[in-house]
């Protein structure tokens, strides 16, 4: 279950930009619904794992997405501190959050961007240029934070802020993936240290990762990021923006089911 699971994740961490969190948060939770993992901790040791997990997969897609060109480099030095200061306050306010608070939330911002994806709205746009600046880092905390808190690289809200200030679909995920592995560099560490003295009923944790878990999964998302980057080149720009577009509505779909 598990390697499957690492396969779909590392082939849409290429083609979206994502690091797949989305699809290894709900599986490892089931997985230590399995193992008898301590109750109150289970939904953490998901969102942590997934994070240690996707690290080096969203680095791997990084980089290939770099070496076809489309990663704004200039953008990203700036969002690096900002990106790195919202994951350390998302790792430690997932301690004191509900699960349930934060799929509501998640939701909620996935279905608002998955309009503005799937809806022919490229000719509106806020502005001509993504915010530098001081102004410009509030985005990347905010995005840092979200993304932490629910175990994602942070693509599914990087991709639609980029591309509302006019940043064509290929460079905003090739940049979405490059922030979103320090997303989940930084959070994973946080995780491993708020989670360092908890009981989870399981061997071999950090903190709240789960060290088998990465190690199964990690080398082969990394492997298939790649070959998904390469695909998402040879994909028209309307047809990767609501390929985008449906993976979010699926995203915000699912959250909202687990809580009827």
């Amino acid at each position: 279950m598990l390697a499957a699971a690492a396969a779909i994740a590392g082939l849409l961490a290429g083609l979206l930009g994502i690091g797949g969190g989305i699809i290894m948060t709900p599986v490892l939770f089931q997985i230590f619904v399995w193992q008898d993992a301590a109750q109150d901790w289970r939904m953490h040791m998901a969102v942590a794992t997934s994070l240690a997990i996707i690290a080096p997969t969203t680095l791997s897609s990084a980089r290939a997405h770099t070496r076809l060109g489309s990663v704004d480099k200039k953008l990203a030095r700036l969002w690096v501190p900002a990106v790195a200061i919202g994951a350390v306050m998302g790792a430690i306010l997932a301690r004191f959050l509900s699960s349930e608070v934060l799929m509501i939330v998640f939701a909620g911002f996935a279905l608002l961007m998955a309009v503005k994806m799937l809806l022919p709205l490229d000719q509106y746009r806020i502005g001509g240029d993504v915010p530098r600046g001081s102004l410009g880092t509030i985005a990347p905390v905010l995005i840092g934070g979200l993304a932490s808190l629910m175990g994602i690289g942070g693509s599914t809200f990087t991709v639609p802020y980029l591309t509302l200030f006019g940043m064509p679909v290929h460079r905003a995920l090739g940049t979405a993936a490059l922030v979103g592995s320090l997303v989940s560099i930084v959070g994973a560490i946080g995780f491993m240290l708020s989670g360092w003295s908890v009981e989870t009923n399981l061997p071999m944790m950090l903190g709240f990762v789960n060290v088998p878990a990465v190690l199964l999964v990690a080398p082969i998302a990394v492997f298939v990021a790649p070959f998904g980057a390469k695909l998402a080149h040879k994909m028209k720009r309307r047809t990767l923006s609501v390929l985008f577009g449906g993976f979010l509505i699926l995203t915000a779909a699912r959250l909202i089911s687990s809580l009827i």
